[in-house]
């Protein structure tokens, strides 16, 4: 049994025009232990399908599909059975720490918290097991007495990170962990997470707009486009060789290291993702795809395999260049 199974998820936001689309028939399997990437730009439901995994979402989102976690429809569980699986089963780690730390209240209280909500330990091992994942997270136990605004970006990042490992959840969502940090910071936090993923066989589904990231965490990686999966496959595959056109343009938008023409001239796309409100009609990329034709305005295609384990929603399948 997967520890992660998405299927058909449907996201929907209320508005004064009527329902808008932002994740659209999403399906994602993660293995216990294993590692996926989800890509995209702004505006394709990354975060969106991030927080449909816990119930995270507004009242004014609609939710239909399945989300399994060891096989427990996540979407049909009770409050009760929901709040027990937050911070033990899954937990997630968010892009801004500050905007999720309690600015009044210690970290270390804050990290002590998910395990007695839980009923995990008492306060006083609840303030030892403090310590240790502080620690387990590169930064000295001492550091427990501290309010966020005292630590660094990187520091309170790595806070986020024990938070989130509090309570041995088996699945760890982390929704562009590294964002806001420097690139030196975010090498450091990156190394972390993969260490702990691999000592603890923790899964996880990290989220970002950077394939290199992804590349280098994830074992596969999965590329989304106006709410829809458009490319899937071996993380290192869909980096170097992305069939989607889509998954070729993201990739070849960041410069790369030892490539001269690439730093001098970083291709990219011109234009945004659609508005959810107002999709195209057929495929959604379409009107930025240089390689478009008369048929891709007929239909959104599903996705096909390309090779072995590797899928990809476009027409040309097979023949992109």
């Amino acid at each position: 049994m997967s520890l992660l199974e998405v299927r058909d998820l449907r996201v929907t936001y209320g508005s004064g025009a009527g329902a808008v689309p932002a994740v659209r028939g999403v399906d994602l399997t993660l293995p216990a232990g294993g590692t996926l990437g989800v890509a995209g730009e702004s505006g394709c439901g990354k975060s969106t399908l991030a927080l449909a995994l816990l119930r995270l979402l507004p009242a004014s989102a609609g939710i239909e599909g399945r989300i399994l976690l060891d096989g427990d429809d996540v979407l049909a569980m009770t409050w009760g059975r929901l709040r027990a699986v937050r911070w033990a089963g899954a937990s997630i780690v968010f892009q801004g720490a500050m905007h999720s730390l309690n600015a009044v209240h210690r970290i270390g209280d804050q990290i002590a918290e998910p395990l007695l909500v839980h009923g995990r330990s008492t306060p006083a091992a609840a303030r030892a097991r403090t310590g240790e994942l502080l620690e387990q997270v590169g930064l000295p136990a001492a550091r427990a007495a501290a309010y966020p605004h005292e630590l660094s970006g990187g520091q309170r990042q790595r806070v986020m990170i024990a938070m989130a490992l509090a309570c041995a959840p088996r699945l760890i969502v982390a929704d562009e962990p590294t964002t806001a940090l420097d690139v030196m910071i975010q090498a450091q936090i990156l190394r972390l997470i993969e260490r702990l993923v691999a000592e603890q066989s923790i899964g996880l589904l990290m989220i970002s707009h950077d394939l290199a990231v992804l590349a280098d965490t994830c074992d596969r990686l999965a590329v989304m486009y106006a709410g829809r999966i458009v490319e899937e496959g071996p993380a290192r595959t869909v980096y170097e060789a992305a069939v989607h056109p889509y998954g070729r343009a993201l990739s070849s938008a960041f410069p790369r290291v030892g490539d001269l023409a690439s730093r001098r001239a970083p291709r990219g796309l011109p234009g945004d993702p659609p508005d959810p409100a107002d999709l195209p009609s057929g495929c959604a990329f379409r009107p930025r795809c240089p390689v478009a034709v008369e048929g891709c305005a007929g239909h959104d295609p599903e996705l096909r395999e390309a090779a072995a384990g590797h899928l990809a929603a476009c027409v040309h399948v097979g023949s992109v260049r």
